[in-house]
């Protein structure tokens, strides 16, 4: 599986549901900013780092996906769990390449904000697809041992990991 931009799936929303998605980015930024104008800009920082719009995407993709499958004659409502975990995880492991990002450019805007940026997202997306490629690694190596526990042995034996433990 390769990591790719699907510009496709814009088709799937309909206008009202960008225009919620635009609203509550707009209002968490005008919250934060805020925040950011009474108490300060680190404790406005902090909240700046929620993601602004990963609700409603979040919620947004599950529907689709239940009506995707509901036209195809089927309920889709574990798909759409299923499509809103996989999101959900894919904005944690940007979000730890964004730790990797505001680390790298903290230490280096000193010796220029442009060398700093560069650095830093270059930083962000090798830590991003590196937890994305992890990940990935570890449920294919995770799902061959349950399948390997789940097969009976060539005599016909069940698995080890159904037998009572001695």
């Amino acid at each position: 599986m390769l990591i790719r931009l699907s510009p496709s799936s814009l088709k799937d929303g309909k206008w009202h549901e960008y225009v919620v998605r635009f609203a509550l980015g707009g209002a968490a930024t005008v919250v934060t900013g805020l925040i950011a104008k009474g108490f300060g800009a680190a404790i406005g920082g902090l909240f700046l780092a929620l993601p602004a719009i990963f609700c409603a995407s979040v919620t947004l993709i599950e529907t689709h996906e239940i009506r995707r499958k509901r036209q195809e004659g089927l309920t889709g409502e574990r798909r759409g769990r299923e499509a809103a975990a996989l999101d959900t995880a894919g904005a944690a492991l940007g979000s730890i390449g964004l730790l990797a990002f505001a680390a790298l450019f903290s230490a280096l805007v000193r010796s220029g904000v442009a060398i700093a940026f560069v650095a830093a997202t270059a930083a962000w997306f090798t830590v991003a697809v590196s937890a994305w490629w992890i990940r990935r690694k570890l449920r294919v190596t995770a799902a061959r041992r349950a399948m390997s526990r789940s097969e009976p042995d060539l005599q016909g034996r069940e698995p080890l990991a159904n037998s009572p433990r001695r």
